[in-house]
């Protein structure tokens, strides 16, 4: 099956007056169709700058980016939920929509399912103040999911919130991203995050960042994110990616 993702040695440099520093280095992957890939790597490697390229919002320096569908859509969803204080939840999640000009009877219908599908029909008339962070992130999935992307990129997108509400909200996330049919790819410092989560995983090395591993996340009785940590194939991904790592305090 063709890649819906090719990345072709991807180089991102920066440049100031005086210097040329290189964040990401000849950095070359696939990514299947409904894959749910994980990257991580050590504090300022470079994840969240690949996906800025990714999406549209930097450019790299070197390499290529090839889709594996025309007119592919992909959909960012980022660390802070950033929904408007004066929107009610069903405003916040038509914004995607009205910015692609792309607000109509079907798309509105579709953004109000969804809602209603994953917990929120009632709350689609408030405000996103009335709301729990765990919550407002969960509107800010159907926000990005709004749009029906092919892709989907979150970029730390539970580690604003505390740990017992980032362990429901990476169940919820991963069970509605898996449903909708979603590729996914989730950058994230939370090696626990990424194991439970992922189908596979890269990690990068320290800036310049390449390509130091790659692991296939194989599980016995596999399931939801939290039901994965129980696994004893958990612990022994855990040591080896951290071993990886390779991070000095």
């Amino acid at each position: 099956m063709k890649p819906i993702l090719t990345i072709q040695h991807l180089t991102k440099n920066y440049h100031d007056k005086k210097s040329e520093m290189t964040a990401i280095q000849d950095i070359s992957l696939d990514v299947k169709e409904n894959e749910f890939l994980a990257i991580v790597g050590p504090s300022g490697c470079g994840k969240s700058t690949l996906l800025s390229i990714l999406a549209g919002l930097d450019t790299a320096s070197k390499g290529k980016i090839t889709f594996g569908k025309e007119n592919l859509k992909i959909g960012y969803m980022l660390q802070k939920d950033s929904l408007f204080p004066w929107r009610t939840i069903l405003e916040n999640c038509y914004l995607g929509l009205e910015i692609n000009h792309n607000l109509n009877d079907v798309t509105k219908k579709r953004v109000i399912d969804l809602l209603t599908t994953y917990g929120l029909g009632d709350f689609m008339d408030k405000y996103p103040d009335s709301l729990s962070g765990g919550m407002r992130q969960r509107v800010a999935l159907i926000r990005t999911l709004a749009i029906d992307p092919d892709i989907l990129l979150l970029d730390e997108a539970f580690s604003a919130l505390d740990y017992c509400t980032r362990l429901a909200l990476s169940d919820d996330v991963y069970q509605i991203i898996k449903k909708e049919g979603k590729t996914a790819i989730m950058v994230t410092h939370d090696l626990g995050e990424a194991i439970s989560m992922a189908d596979r995983i890269i990690v990068l090395s320290k800036r310049p960042s390449k390509i130091k591993t790659e692991y296939v996340i194989e599980m016995k009785d596999k399931s939801t994110p939290i039901n994965n940590r129980k696994c004893p194939e958990f612990s022994i991904y855990y040591d080896k990616i951290w071993r990886d790592l390779d991070v000095h305090l």
